[in-house]
């Protein structure tokens, strides 16, 4: 009980980061994060994820430079006018300063074959339950980034093609999302947000459910 509320604790304190230092971080503190993402459960053991850790600041700034285009489109054209107002809290737009100032961009790619197949007559191309796989490794690897003393964005570009060209990757890879990973600003600034209390996201058994001749 103590371990569980003990890191209950240390992840109610995470916040998504848009303000990022120049601060370095050491290579293998990236590899241990996407290390332990991997340790994520995968339909069928495919392990259908693709880490590209960038940190080449001309590279970033390709990414900087082809997301604001794709969301500056989005947020002119195709983004409805609900989606607006849910983000005006948070205060977001298309202008994404922080790839060229934060240290690392770590770009998650979900694998729609295996490519293990190739070299391995025991196993299929086939990938399962992709998304589903994919995002829960994202989440242990933002947990992890948390722990480590680091401060992350999930950024989603959409559509987040350009990708796959800027980091040379193979068609089958397709890009997921997009994690600016460093030590925050000094200045840094985060919504003042508040997560649902425990009675609104649990319910035990049938507990406030609907009668099937109430559907």
């Amino acid at each position: 009980m103590e371990r569980a509320n003990s890191f209950h604790q240390l992840m109610s304190e995470r916040r998504s980061v848009r303000d990022f230092s120049d601060r370095p971080v050491d290579l293998e503190i990236i590899q241990s994060l996407i290390a332990t993402a991997g340790t994520a459960p995968s339909g069928a053991n495919k392990q259908p994820w693709r880490f590209v850790a960038v940190r080449d600041p001309a590279i970033k700034n390709e990414i900087r430079i082809a997301a604001e285009a794709e969301e500056h489109e989005f947020y002119t054209r195709r983004a409805s006018p609900e989606y607006k107002q849910d983000l005006g809290p948070i205060g977001t737009d298309h202008r994404k300063p922080y790839f060229d100032i934060v240290p690392w961009v770590v770009v998650v790619f979900k694998l729609a074959k295996d490519p293990r197949a190739a070299h391995d007559d025991s196993l299929s191309e086939q990938v399962y339950y992709l998304n589903e796989s994919v995002g829960i490794a994202t989440g242990l690897f933002l947990a992890a980034a948390h722990n480590a003393g680091l401060s992350t964005l999930t950024h989603t570009p959409n559509p987040m093609r350009f990708l796959t060209k800027i980091l040379n990757r193979p068609s089958y890879e397709r890009p997921y999302v997009v994690i600016p990973v460093g030590y925050p600003s000094e200045d840094c600034m985060v919504p003042d947000i508040h997560r649902k209390p425990l009675d609104e996201i649990m319910v035990i058994d049938r507990e406030g459910g609907v009668r099937n001749e109430d559907r």
